[in-house]
């Protein structure tokens, strides 16, 4: 076929699909058609849609300077901070997948008496921070220039309570991780924005207080301070942390060396007190709430992060996870205890840890995961809230004391 033939054809397919085009672009959908097929159409269920976390609209808040919320989803897919098994790059993806079956129509929190998706607050997922896997320092910076600005946005709607915390204003941050070292940043972060020690409520198998020399005392560098296991070592040494009403909890890892020294050698990180594991068959769960609020107090002035790994469960029910540690609590235990933890002042929150690389065909860990994002934000909602919401366990907090094993507790509402 002559040249000219074939450039006169190309020429008649663009022309028609530049006309298909134009027609498309001015066709305007008359109102009633757009009302039936929203009717038709505008409906998702648990199986479908985008993988946002609980169905949430999907913004990558970091390029659309404009967008604000009351509460942020984040994603911090980042791993190379770790000391065992990789993998956690991959969590934030796993937890969102997990959260499927939180939508917004079904999602009234019976123990809080609230549907956090349909109150008061906008509730963004912001997407992921496009963090570095080639430079740790690198990535440090990503992290915390990208917390800072999404914290310092404008919130949308005014708490129905009003203006009697230190958070009002300023939107939260529940970030799903990524390992446990993308704390330090929100940390930095955070303490920018509220200009104080902040308090830090650390549910883990671990310390995460080491000294960057138990790793090595001879091959070091800068980049070696940071890593999952020494991020609150640093913090504290930086002034980040309120070590005076910190608190770890969960806890049952090994110690280096051959005495308690982990626990003993004198050092600013050494201000959270310890809850370990095996505590919860004395205290029971509502114990365990008991010992934190007494620690951490309810201060509306000062501010609380929680940070979740997700290794605080066991390995049968949560065995997707970098570190696990045999002995921990289940599931149910330590839902129950942040349920018992509505009333802390929270300014942001993270779960991390989550590495599905690992879990199980049921995906049992990621399914944890999100269902605490779900009680974080739940109770990140209902402390806007005015009124008395009661809900599933609202008799726990009536001004009568409530009977633990047997024993009185102490323990009244005005005091949670």
């Amino acid at each position: 076929m002559p040249a000219w033939k074939s450039f006169v054809g190309l020429l008649a397919l663009a022309g028609g699909a530049v006309s298909c085009a134009h027609h498309g672009d001015t066709e305007v959908v008359p109102e009633h058609e757009r009302e039936e097929l929203l009717k038709k159409w505008d409906q998702e269920w648990s199986f479908t849609g985008i993988a946002s976390f609980a169905h949430l609209k999907p913004v990558k808040c970091l390029i659309e300077p404009s967008e604000n919320y009351d509460i942020a989803v984040i994603g911090a897919p980042f791993d190379t901070a770790v000391s065992y098994r990789p993998g956690a790059r991959f969590g934030p993806r796993a937890i969102r997948a997990a959260s499927a079956r939180q939508m917004s129509g079904t999602s009234f929190n019976t123990r809080a008496g609230i549907n956090p998706y349909k109150s008061w607050a906008k509730i963004t997922d912001c997407g992921d921070i496009p963090i570095t896997p080639f430079d740790n320092g690198l990535a440090e910076r990503q992290m915390y220039e990208a917390f800072l600005e999404l914290g310092s946005r404008k919130t949308v709607n005014a708490a129905p309570k009003g203006g009697d915390s230190i958070g009002t204003g300023h939107p939260k941050l529940v970030t799903l991780g990524g390992d446990h070292s993308v704390a330090l940043p929100a940390l930095r972060a955070l303490h920018q924005i509220y200009q104080k020690p902040i308090t830090v409520l650390h549910f883990d198998a671990h310390l995460d207080t080491w000294n960057p020399v138990r790793y090595s005392a001879y091959w070091q560098s800068e980049q070696t301070q940071f890593n999952h296991g020494s991020f609150f070592h640093k913090a504290s040494r930086e002034g980040l942390i309120c070590n005076s009403t910190s608190a770890h909890a969960g806890l049952r890892t090994r110690l280096t060396g051959v005495d308690a020294g982990d626990y003993t050698n004198p050092g600013p990180e050494q201000g959270f007190i310890r809850i370990h594991a095996d505590d919860i068959d004395e205290l029971g769960p509502m114990g365990v709430v008991e010992t934190i609020i007494q620690r951490t107090g309810l201060d509306p002035e000062q501010p609380v992060y929680l940070s979740v790994d997700i290794d605080v469960l066991d390995p049968s029910t949560a065995p997707g996870t970098g570190t696990p540690e045999p002995g921990g609590w289940t599931t149910r235990e330590f839902i129950r205890i942040l349920r018992g933890l509505e009333k802390l002042n929270l300014v942001g929150a993270d779960i991390v840890e989550v590495s599905p690389a690992y879990d199980n065909k049921g995906e049992t860990t990621a399914l944890a995961a999100a269902q605490v994002a779900f009680e974080i934000i739940t109770s990140m909602v209902k402390s806007g809230v005015k009124e008395d919401l009661g809900g599933w366990y609202g008799h726990l907090y009536d001004d009568v004391t409530v009977g633990q094993t047997g024993a009185e507790s102490e323990v009244t509402r005005d005091e949670l």
